[in-house]
């Protein structure tokens, strides 16, 4: 397990060199906001650093519901049952084993690990839509990587926690851009096009950190991540829709 500090966002890293898995701690005066849940081993982590930290758990955020981001969140819950569960509104559906495609997306799969029915027994307190606030954190849509994927910018510092809508495991690419080294994130997304139009929009809040579910934080990535989002536009228009 690897902790990194930038601000007020702390990154803790399961299997940090095989198969980097991030969850962020964020604190606020009153507690901390855990974003993600990660894989089910992370759990004992997650709480012996909230612990050093020295405040609670209060609230509980998914980026998306793929199962490398929500492992851990049942028995999160039992451990902390005053923790308020936030999700957003079209990927609760996915948290709930829901794969169906609403009318006006795209009719391109959703993949992943996708709970099955039932399976996650936490419900969430919150269903979130752009532009919401949770203490520090505001919630911006980035869709493509699933239906329902959003990222969310501390206003105190500018640390943007985009979840999968870039990776930097195996070299900073957007969702859906093949990267050999590392190419889970791009098997797993949902739908290219609406992931690089999302890849654009947060490149454009110029964001002072970068931090993302696969690989280590990223200082002033604005030229890298406007740089990523053209070499994707590149890849997909050359691919003809395929990599």
């Amino acid at each position: 397990m690897r902790i990194t500090r930038e601000f007020d966002v702390v990154q803790v890293t399961f299997f940090p060199r095989l198969f980097p898995v991030n969850v962020y701690l964020v604190e606020e005066e009153d507690g901390l906001t855990l974003i993600d849940a990660g894989i089910p081993l992370s759990l004992k982590g997650i709480l012996a650093t909230a612990q050093s930290l020295g405040k609670p758990i209060t609230k509980i955020i998914l980026t998306h519901a793929h199962s490398d981001h929500i492992g851990a969140l049942d028995r999160l819950k039992e451990a902390l049952p005053q923790a308020e569960v936030f999700i957003s509104r079209r990927d609760a559906r996915l948290l709930a084993g829901d794969t169906s495609l609403l009318p006006g997306e795209p009719q391109t799969p959703v993949r992943g690990g996708v709970p099955k029915p039932k399976a996650v027994h936490t419900q969430p307190n919150h269903l979130l839509d752009d532009g919401d606030q949770i203490g520090s954190l505001v919630a911006i849509a980035s869709p493509g990587h699933t239906p329902g994927h959003m990222s969310f910018m501390d206003t105190r510092s500018r640390v943007l926690i985009a979840g999968d809508a870039y990776q930097l495991h195996g070299g900073l690419a957007v969702s859906g851009r093949m990267r050999p080294l590392f190419p889970f994130p791009a098997l797993a997304t949902w739908n290219r096009e609406a992931a690089l139009t999302s890849a654009k929009r947060l490149a454009e809040l110029e964001p002072s950190v970068l931090a993302v579910g696969h690989g280590r934080m990223l200082r002033q990535p604005a030229a890298a991540m406007r740089a990523a989002t053209a070499d994707a536009q590149q890849r997909f228009g050359l691919a003809g829709g395929q990599l």
